[in-house]
């Protein structure tokens, strides 16, 4: 009885494991967010497997019914539709489950947005917060005046629909910290741009941005 925690491209396909390959060609069925995701990779790497949507919207229904066919002797890989799994994507209630019913977890580990973002970032990285998204409304504003505070690099994740939003909160609660946003990391229209959030907004207002965003923000008080 295993479930391995398998790490998938973040966007380049070939930003893979071996052993993240031969993991998901062992298993005996996939849990993934999407199937038409995740059939597109294994069908990359010419993997036909039995595959459990799992996300956000169904993790209650399916949750225990997952765990019950662990443990019939069956072993299950858990992907995401990229990076490593759990990692502001579902899965954690999963794991806890597994954890609880003496499953055993085993991690398989490969790309990951906010490891990418910060080997890149030229700013501290011995020791950092990862926030993932924001909340979007509810806790927002309270937020992002504790980050302001904080004397550690930190890292968001945001969509495409509120980068914009995010550039000018970071303009009024840190105007004056360094902040580098990753775009479409590992894919072909991949950009970073370095500067001050005003900076940065300013240069993506005159391009049409599409894509997912990793934000890394100075620590306070950090100079270049």
């Amino acid at each position: 009885m295993k479930l391995f925690v398998v790490s998938t491209p973040i966007g380049n396909l070939k930003d893979i494991t071996l052993r993240a390959i031969e993991t998901l060609k062992e298993v005996d069925f996939i849990i993934c967010e999407d199937t038409r995701v995740t059939g597109n990779l294994l069908k990359h790497y010419d993997i036909s497997k039995e595959l459990i949507s799992l996300n956000a919207f169904n993790e209650s229904q399916k949750l225990f019914n997952i765990i019950e066919k662990i443990l019939t002797g069956k072993s299950a890989a858990l992907v995401s539709d990229s990076g490593t799994p759990t990692i502001s994507d579902p899965g954690n209630r999963l794991i806890s489950e597994a954890i609880k019913n003496q499953i055993e977890v085993i991690a398989i580990p490969g790309a990951s947005a906010v490891v990418a973002a910060l080997s890149i970032s030229g700013l501290p990285t011995d020791s950092f917060v990862f926030e993932g998204f924001l909340p979007q409304k509810k806790g927002r504003q309270k937020k992002l005046k504790q980050l302001s505070e904080e004397e550690r690099t930190i890292v968001l994740y945001e969509s495409v629909y509120r980068i914009e939003k995010l550039l000018d909160e970071l303009i009024e609660h840190m105007p004056e910290r360094y902040t580098v946003v990753c775009r479409e990391l590992t894919k072909k229209f991949e950009e970073c741009w370095r500067g001050y959030p005003a900076d940065i907004k300013s240069m993506l207002s005159v391009k049409t941005i599409k894509g997912e965003f990793v934000i890394i923000i100075a620590p306070k008080n950090w100079k270049q």
